[in-house]
Order: C-alpha cells, then structure tokens, then sequence
C-alpha cells in the first residue's frame, strides 16, 4: 500500500504502484525514493510513517518523520528551517551510537519538513507492560544499565533527549537491545511571547518539548538541563514497575513531587535511587547519567554482597535464594559459590545426623535383646512457618523471587498486586486479600485459604488441588483452567466466578455458593442460586 502524506488528503490509501494520490493528486514518493506504507505515530507536532527506500536494493524499511510548523508567517517558517537544520545535523551526529536510530536523509517539501530514519523493529517498553504486566525490580535494573550509557553518551555530546519515556524506548528484535528513540527535535510552533519580542534567539530555544508528568518543572519552563533526562527516565522506571502513567498517581501537595512510595514494592536501596533520579529538585537530583549509573553500580555489588553474607550465615531472607532457586543461575560467581558451600555442609551435617541415628538404633537393638528399657529415639521438631508481611513478600517478589511454600501469610493484605507464577504451595493464607490480584498460574497446591478474600482475583490455570477455601470470597474470580481436584469450597462464594474449563468435580461445587453469573467449567451459566 501507497500513504498519501497530505494532511489534508480525505482518502489517503493508494495502491501499491501508485504514483500520484487517486485523492488529492499528491506525489507518493517523497524526493524521488521514500514510498511511505502507513503511519506508525502521530504527535502534537509531528507525524511518523513506516515507509521503504525505493532507490536502494531490497527496497529497505525505513521510518519518514512529517515536521508541519502550524504557523506560516515568514519569520517563523525561516527560524524553524533553522532549527530544523540543527537539528537534523545533531541526529546526524548522534545516530553513530549503535543504540540510537540512524538519520539517513532530511529535507524540505512544500513548507513541510522531513527526517528520514532507520526503521527499528520491535516491541517498546510501553508495550511490554502492557502484554505482560509490570517489570521486577531486577529487570527494571537493566533497563537502567542499558539506557544510561546511551543517555551518557548524548550528553558528552551535548545533546539532551527531552522526551524520555517508555513509548520512546524500543527492545530491537534482532538483538533485544533497548534502543532510544522519537527525539524531541522540532516543536510545532514558537511560544507567542518571543513572536511578540521579535528576538530570534529567544524563538529559537523557546520550545518546551517533552510529554507532561514524564518531563519535569525546568523542562516545561523551558528550560531543560541535562538532569531533565535523568528525571524522566526515573519516571519511566516508575511505570515499568507500576504499569501507570504519571497522570494516574498523586503529587504530594507541599513538594510538587509524586507520590509513589506507596505504589511499588523494591528493596530501600533501589527506591532510594529512584528517589534521587525524580527529585523535584535538581540539587537534590542525580546531575548526570555517569553519576546515577555510578550510584546503580554501588547498589547491586552491596546486594550482591549481601546476598553472599546469608548464604554464608545460613539467614536467607525472603528476597534471598532459596536452594535450588531461581535465582541463583543469576548470582555472581562468588554468590554461587557460597551456595555450594552452604549446601555442602548442610550434606555432611544430615550424612551426620543420619549415622547417629542408626548408631542409636543399633544400641536400642542391643539393649533390647539384653532386657534393657529403650527410650523412643528423639524426634526433630517441625520448624514453625516463617511469617511474611506484605512489604517483605512484594520486596521479594520484585527482586525475582517466587518460592514462598510453607510460609505463614495470614491476614496478609495485598490488593491488586501483581503476583504471577508464585508458589505458594502448603502456605497458610488464612483470610487474606487478595482482591483484584494477578495470581495467573500461582501454585496453591494444600495452602490454607480459608475465609480469604479472592473477590475479582485472576486465578487463571491455578494449581488449587487440596487447597482449603472453605469460606473464601471468590466472586467474580477468573478460575478459567483452574485445577482445583480435591480442592475444599465448603461455603467458597463462587458468584460471578469464570470456571471455564476448569477441574473441579459437581460434588465439590455442590458445597459452594453460585449464582446465574457463575459460569461453569462447561461454559454455560448456572442455573441454581445458593449452595448447589
């Protein structure tokens, strides 16, 4: 397909081998080569097309970015012309960067300006969170680790993005390398205080580029540093762990700041650091990329550090790794080794406690065959179950881990939270909450859940098999592909709950609460009301 460019075209669709707009009569190939397909974006002050470069072999994809000055007047139209030539000269400079698109070509059309650039396939982050949830502390890290150096690199060269945030960060396809795009190059139009000045120079940097709630103060006054990019990345790490935008949190009313402590669960260090990245403040905020990334660096060797003193010690945490975990494919090579350590003694001390045992059983059968009394060999007491709160367990989580078996969380409050692939298998979770929570392949094999509150909770192809949910709210629960086989729902309130191709057996749903909203693992509806 053929996209007319014309904004004003009312039928932009052509036919691939069109030449001229069927519509408006428009050229469709931009200066003699740039056949754009469709747009992939449109902004306050620019448009992007997804287009392919008919001069060269192959015909490769390439991105044409439409630049329209909204006002014609000729004072303006030359001091954007200028700034357009900057402009296009610095991306021409920048884009050597192995993660920042190419600038392959730009030029003037009709009082219309166009960048043509490298064409990057993949996914943006904005996207990620939005197919797949919110992102782990861990991984959050790594954006950083990526997205620094690149953001380093534009400052050395004296350049500064203004338009940070998670649609403008692409994972390319090829490598899965974050790649920085969509800079702020032109606005649409010059503020009308330097129009009516008639200074040139003040037009010229009077453009307050940036997304609103991702740019901070300084920016939107027009007056951004290189700080501003520290800032909004911050902000951008703050939805890749929230799945919200800016606009969707509150701002603290005597600081100006956002109010996002509350919303996310990282350890002290990584929200200290965050904290640092989105201060109000540029005194108090990270003053360069090399000086976050610094302080990013310093945060994981202390955990790591830490990581390696439990191991030693024996005193994991919640957040640490558990033997045969996860997470210790991703320790460090020191890490690891305290691991083998720790497992190593832990051998020797259970060959130990195994060979006093049939040294006690031998002397029991010695002393029975002389008459002797024998006293009951001693038995080991089952440790108690390690009590979490919900701070440790979010923390935790966010960090990787997803072993919480056996662990003591009753009365536990964790509303809407994102608890995909947990295991909870054998925990006592005596009326928790859990309303509203993703808890998509979670294991609940044998946990205790009686009288707790799964209203609305996505439980889909959970493992639920002996779990006991006598008492639990589950309406409007998504139980779609649950296995709950000998699961206990004595009085479970099933209202309104999805059991769509569900394992459960009409004995156990006979004990549970239903309604006509409650679909069936057939798929139809019920058609009893109350227990069944």
């Amino acid at each position: 397909m053929s996209y007319c460019l014309n904004p004003a075209c009312t039928n932009p669709n052509n036919l691939p081998q069109d030449v001229t707009c069927q519509t408006c009569g428009s050229p469709l190939i931009m200066n003699d080569r740039y056949r754009a397909s469709r747009i992939l974006g449109r902004g306050g002050f620019a448009t992007t097309f997804l287009a392919i470069d008919e001069s060269l072999p192959g015909q490769p994809s390439c991105v044409i970015k439409q630049l329209r000055p909204v006002l014609s007047a000729p004072h303006i139209l030359e001091m954007s012309r200028e700034l357009f030539q900057r402009e296009a000269s610095t991306l021409g400079k920048v884009g050597n960067h192995p993660q920042l698109p190419r600038l392959l070509d730009y030029f003037e059309a009709d009082q219309e300006f166009y960048l043509i650039q490298e064409y990057i396939a993949g996914a943006t982050l904005q996207q990620e969170v939005r197919r797949a949830g919110p992102f782990e502390e861990d991984k959050v890290k790594q954006v950083l680790e990526e997205v620094l150096p690149i953001l380093n690199y534009l400052h050395q060269s004296q350049v500064i993005h203004r338009d940070i945030k998670p649609a403008n960060i692409i994972r390319r396809e090829i490598d899965s390398k974050l790649v920085l795009i969509d800079f702020g190059a032109v606005k649409d139009q010059v503020s009308q205080v330097a129009i009516n000045s008639g200074d040139d120079n003040t037009a010229l940097t009077s453009f307050a580029v940036g997304t609103p709630g991702f740019a901070p103060p300084e920016q939107m006054a027009m007056r951004p540093i290189y700080s501003s990019d520290i800032y909004s990345l911050g902000v951008t790490c703050l939805y890749l762990l929230t799945g919200k935008s800016p606009k969707e949190l509150n701002y603290n009313s005597q600081t100006g700041e956002l109010d996002w402590q509350s919303c996310i669960y990282v350890s002290d260090e990584f929200s200290r650091l965050l904290g640092n990245m989105m201060a109000i403040s540029v005194r108090d905020r990270y003053s360069s990329a090399t000086e976050a990334l610094q302080a990013l660096g310093a945060l994981k060797q202390s955990q790591s550090l830490n990581l390696v003193d439990s191991l030693t010690s024996g005193n994991l945490t919640t957040g640490g790794l558990r033997s045969g975990g996860s997470r210790e494919a991703k320790a460090s090579p020191s890490a690891r080794l305290a691991a083998k350590i720790r497992a190593q003694q832990n051998r020797l001390g259970t060959a130990h406690d195994s060979g006093m045992v049939r040294m006690n059983q031998g002397s029991n059968y010695a002393a029975a065959r002389m008459g002797k009394a024998v006293s009951a060999p001693a038995q080991r007491s089952r440790p108690r179950p390690k009590k979490i709160n919900a701070k440790s367990l979010m923390m935790a989580y966010g960090r990787g881990e997803r072993d919480f078996s056996g662990c003591d969380m009753s009365h536990i409050q964790l509303r809407k939270c994102q608890l995909r692939n947990v295991n909870f298998q054998e925990a006592k979770l005596i009326q928790a909450n859990f309303q509203e929570s993703d808890l998509n392949n979670a294991q609940l094999g044998r946990a205790t859940l009686t009288g707790a509150v799964l209203n609305k909770t996505k439980l889909v192809q959970a493992y639920l098999s002996y779990a006991d949910l006598e008492g639990a709210d589950l309406r409007g629960a998504d139980l779609s592909l649950a296995y709950l086989n000998n699961a206990n729902l004595r009085g479970a309130n099933l209202c309104g709950a999805n059991l769509t191709g569900a394992k459960v057996s009409e004995q156990q749903l006979a004990l549970a609460r239903t309604n006509w909203s409650t679909i069936l693992p057939n798929g139809k509806r019920s058609k009893r009301f109350g227990l069944i």
